[in-house]
């Protein structure tokens, strides 16, 4: 029983990393299925259409998104700072180990509120 909690931490964390790499397979694939029945039906493509599917253009850094991955930083942290209240019930030493995981994604969350405010501006 005391090996299910680290296999289901890496499992998590594998999750994190395969899922959204297979989500983002799969559009490209039913993306690649429409364009090709487009072309075998004899529609042209415009390059400009091309261009957009062959550049891997990621969108710009805006003061949106680093707020939003700001608050998710910081929810993230509540997380653990919750769980560690949660287990301190059954064992008492668990709280502070738990609450310095969670400054790690506090202050990461904290810093891209702060620089979200600041490129507001610019």
């Amino acid at each position: 029983m005391e090996i299910l909690i680290p296999l289901g931490f890496f499992a998590m964390i594998a999750a994190i990393v395969i899922v959204p790499r297979y989500l983002k397979s799969q559009e490209r694939q039913k993306l690649q299925e429409t364009l090709r029945a487009s072309i075998e039906k004899g529609a042209e493509l415009p390059p400009e259409v091309i261009q957009a599917l062959t550049s891997d253009v990621k969108a710009a850094p805006s003061p949106y998104r680093d707020m939003r991955a700001g608050i998710i930083w910081l929810g993230v942290a509540v997380g653990f700072a919750a769980m560690g209240m949660a287990i301190q019930f059954e064992e008492p030493d668990a709280l502070y180990p738990l609450l310095g995981i969670a400054a790690f994604p506090g202050f990461i969350g904290l810093a891209l509120i702060a620089l979200s405010f600041i490129s507001r501006g610019k």
